[in-house]
C-alpha cells in the first residue's frame, strides 16, 4: 500500500507539473499571437484606412523640392510652399514606413514579400500603392480571428494609407504666448523692483526726518 501510494503521488505530481508547463506555454503562445495580431491590425489601419483621396504614398522628401528648385530654376518661395503642403504627405510616408517595418518583422511570407516590394519602391522614389498588402493583411486577420471570409460578390473600393492630420500652428502660438507670459513676468518683476525702490526711498526719507526732529525734542 505504501509503495502504491508513493507511485500514485509521483504520477500525480508529474501530471500536475506537465499541466503547469503546458499551460504556461499556451499562455506565452497566446500572448505572442495577440501581440502579433495587434501589430498587424495597426499596420492594416495605417496602410488601408482610406478609401478616397490620394491612395498612394508619396516618397519625396523636402530635399527633393530643393533639388528640383536648383535643377528647374523654381523660386524658393514656391519650393517652401510645396514643402509646407507636403507636410501631411511626409507624415503619411513616415507612418507607412513604420507599418512596413512591423510587417517585415511579424508578417507571413506573403506579407513580407509585399512589404519588401513596397519598401524598395519607396527607396527608389516611386509612388507606392498599398492595396495588395492591405487585402493580404485583411484576409490573414479574419482567418486568425475565425471570421468568415468576405463575400465574393462585394466590390470593396481600393484602399490607401490613412490620412494623418497635419500639425497646426499651436506650437508657434504656444511659444509666442509663453514668450509673452515671460515678458509679463519680467514687467511684473520690474514693477516689483521699482516699488521696492520707492519704499526704500520713503523709509530713508522718514529716517532723516526723524533725525531732524529728535534734536529739537531735546
Amino acid at each position: 500500500m505504501i509503495g502504491l501510494s508513493l507511485i500514485t503521488l509521483i504520477g500525480v505530481g508529474i501530471r500536475l507539473l506537465m499541466m503547469v508547463l503546458i499551460q504556461q506555454r499556451r499562455e506565452r503562445m497566446n500572448r505572442q499571437i495577440n501581440e502579433r495580431l495587434r501589430t498587424l491590425i495597426a499596420a492594416y489601419r495605417t496602410l488601408g484606412g482610406s478609401f478616397t483621396g490620394d491612395l498612394t504614398v508619396d516618397s519625396r522628401h523636402k530635399r527633393d523640392f530643393r533639388v528640383a528648385a536648383d535643377t528647374e530654376a523654381i523660386t524658393t518661395t514656391s519650393v517652401l510652399e510645396d514643402a509646407n503642403t507636403s507636410d501631411r504627405a511626409r507624415r503619411i510616408r513616415d507612418a507607412v514606413e513604420a507599418a512596413l517595418s512591423d510587417i517585415i518583422l511579424l508578417g507571413t511570407e506573403e506579407h513580407v514579400r509585399l512589404a519588401e516590394r513596397a519598401a524598395r519602391e519607396l527607396v527608389a522614389g516611386q509612388r507606392v500603392h498599398t492595396h495588395d498588402l492591405v487585402v493580404s493583411l485583411r484576409n490573414f486577420v479574419r482567418q486568425a480571428l475565425d471570421l468568415a471570409p468576405i463575400p465574393s460578390d462585394l466590390s470593396i473600393p481600393t484602399q490607401g494609407p490613412t490620412r494623418v492630420q497635419a500639425s497646426g500652428g499651436k506650437g508657434k502660438d504656444g511659444g509666442s504666448e509663453k514668450a509673452g507670459g515671460g515678458g509679463g513676468n519680467g514687467e511684473g518683476g520690474g514693477g516689483g523692483m521699482q516699488g521696492g525702490g520707492d519704499m526704500a526711498m520713503t523709509s530713508s526719507q522718514a529716517a532723516e526726518h526723524q533725525d531732524q526732529i529728535t534734536p529739537s525734542g531735546h
